[in-house]
């Protein structure tokens, strides 16, 4: 049974410079990495599922966080250095990518064995979706040279709070 990979907001609105969002270039450091997971993953049969953010223009999340990764806009897009990688993309309005989108529905088709969680940020998005997958009751794995957060504490915690509380599977 093949595994699905979920990589979460690599989106140009947080890693390229410009937007109001954008997360530094010390989170950049992930591309790399996930690029060998995605070689590798697809190489195996993987499923690769984009999860990204996308916004009304008027979207309550901008009570506390900028305008940002709008609708029909360049930053809603999967950055170049992983637009070659063929995935499924959802769209997403919350933190957790499984927050009223297909998600869900998608992987009960898939049936996989595993979801691997990538990408950014560790303890928002990263950290919600992996929360909602394993209260679904799947198995995850997270790869740690594959997420990452501008904030290294928050970045911590999350890894920490993934392996010692829902029970995720951190790796190398």
């Amino acid at each position: 049974m093949a595994e699905v990979v979920l990589v979460i907001d690599m989106l140009r609105g947080f890693l390229e410079e410009g937007y109001p969002l954008y997360i530094g270039e010390e989170c950049r450091c992930i591309i790399p990495h996930i690029q060998e997971l995605l070689d590798k993953e697809i190489k195996k049969g993987s499923t690769v599922i984009y999860i990204c953010d996308h916004h009304a223009p008027d979207d309550l999340e901008f009570k506390m966080f900028p305008p940002h990764c709008i609708e029909g806009t360049l930053e809603t897009e999967v950055i170049p250095e992983l637009s070659r990688y063929n995935g499924e993309i959802i769209p997403k309005r919350r933190y957790s990518g499984f927050f009223d989108t297909p998600l869900e529905d998608r992987l009960k088709e898939l049936n996989p064995e595993k979801l691997i969680i990538c990408g950014v940020l560790t303890n928002i998005c990263v950290l919600h979706t992996a929360v909602d997958a394993r209260n679904r009751d799947y198995q995850v794995e997270v790869p740690i040279n594959c997420v990452a957060s501008p904030d290294v504490d928050a970045h911590r915690f999350a890894l920490e709070h993934m392996e010692k509380v829902l029970g995720v599977t951190l790796r190398n």
